[in-house]
């Protein structure tokens, strides 16, 4: 605890002698530098969450929280095993799917795409798919995996797979697909119509965007019952997604269907699919606070010469102190407190500025791109077009006692050098 003499001593240092105004400059200077690291740190950091949020909740939206299927991925009587799935209390919905790599054409381009075939009453319980279609202009009734109908050969498409193929909603696309084909023990197909490839022409029936680009770009929804037909599964599909209420609960959802699985099944979650990535992005966070750290420490350690300079300018009083029989313990604090001082100057503007650029961080980038016609977050490289900054009050309170705290460190050395003057050395020339 600073003693009053101490801290009254210590706030007057605050201000250089008037005829030094670099000390003050000096000074003036540190508090910015902790400000502007502050304020750096605070809004990378809200970025990055507001990325790992986006791509989180994106990513886990379309994914299943469970998968099921045979060891082949050919699940059949698929009815009876979604309905032993249903039975886990944590499951919250499950739905077939049919999953297949195709072509997509138009014209002269061709895309590849995975082709998910889905059932619109039952998916509906599985992912956000419904929230990301888009509402066609002119209209005003929302649209959902309901305009997928059995039989009519209709399809969603991603928006930028849409872009790609250059078709709009009521156009035609052709899909094509190898036949999967069963050979005899000579290598010979069984069938000559195996190597007919499937061809067959949709209706595209709306676009979706989910602002990631490994799904606007690559996936295509389809009726499944369209695509059991168009690949002869009758009444097999690819597997089960099952979603739980609770994402963190997957490995012991997994592990209760399996012990209530008879047969030889196949059975996934997003963890043993994902992990490593969102663990990956989780790392590069921690990573960005330790080096962006280092700029506010080089900030605080501006302290060092400032404080240094002040006991120069000071060593005067400092004796005259002594001489009144302040001891250097005291003397110490004063500095200390002086540099603290400056520290907390630092730290609150940083914080309060900090925070009001991450709150507006998604204006100030669209400015950026308006003003030098660059988009800055560009799809192929982020995987995402767009980011809303999140800010994390933990981040915050950790930045600002961490900028605090190395700034006191950077005190010490100062205060301890002012504790060491001499009187008799420091008076001698006055």
């Amino acid at each position: 605890m600073f003693q009053p003499l101490s801290a009254f001593i210590g706030f007057r240092y605050t201000k250089a002698k008037k005829d030094n105004h670099f000390i003050s400059f000096i000074s003036l200077a540190s508090v910015i530098g902790i400000a502007l690291g502050i304020i750096v740190l605070i809004t990378v950091l809200s970025i990055m969450n507001g990325y790992v949020k986006g791509i989180q909740d994106r990513h886990l939206g379309m994914l299943s929280h469970v998968t099921v299927s045979d060891s082949d991925w050919v699940l059949p009587q698929w009815e009876n095993r979604r309905n032993q799935i249903l039975e886990n209390t944590q499951v919250t919905g499950a739905a077939p799917f049919i999953e297949k790599q195709v072509m997509l054409k138009e014209a002269d381009t061709v895309q590849a795409t995975l082709l998910e075939g889905v059932l619109p009453d039952l998916e509906k319980d599985i992912g956000t798919i419904n929230r990301y279609i888009q509402t066609p202009e002119g209209t005003t009734e929302a649209v959902s995996l309901n305009v997928l109908k059995s039989g009519e050969y209709k399809i969603i498409l991603g928006e930028t797979l849409a872009k790609t193929l250059d078709v709009s909603i009521g156009e035609t696309i052709t899909l094509l697909s190898p036949k999967q084909q069963s050979f005899t023990n000579d290598g010979e197909s069984q069938n000559p119509d195996d190597l007919i490839p499937i061809l067959k022409d949709f209706e595209v029936a709306a676009t979706f965007k989910v602002d990631l680009n490994i799904y606007d770009k690559s996936v295509a929804y389809i009726h499944m019952d369209d695509a059991a037909e168009l690949f002869g599964m009758d009444k097999e599909v690819t597997g089960i997604r099952a979603q739980i209420s609770d994402i963190f609960m997957a490995n012991q959802v997994t592990k209760e269907i399996a012990e209530n699985s008879n047969g030889d099944y196949v059975i996934t979650n997003w963890t043993t699919q994902h992990s490593t990535f969102f663990k990956a992005l989780q790392l590069q966070k921690t990573m960005l606070f330790l080096v962006l750290l280092l700029i506010i420490g080089v900030a605080a350690f501006n302290l060092v010469s400032t404080l240094i300079m002040v006991v120069t300018d000071k060593e005067s009083d400092i004796a005259i102190l002594r001489t009144l029989g302040m001891s250097p313990a005291q003397v110490m604090r004063v500095f200390i407190v002086q540099g603290g001082l400056l520290a907390l100057i630092g730290t609150v503007i940083g914080v309060l500025l900090g925070v009001l650029v991450a709150s507006n961080v998604s204006a100030i980038v669209q400015g950026i791109e308006h003003l030098i016609n660059v988009q800055l977050l560009n799809a192929e490289i982020h995987g995402i077009t767009h980011i809303d900054a999140k800010i994390e009050w933990g981040d915050v309170i950790l930045i600002s006692i961490s900028a605090f705290l190395l700034s006191i460190l950077a005190t010490i050395f100062p205060a301890w050098k002012a504790s060491k003057v001499q009187p008799a050395e420091a008076l001698r020339y006055e």
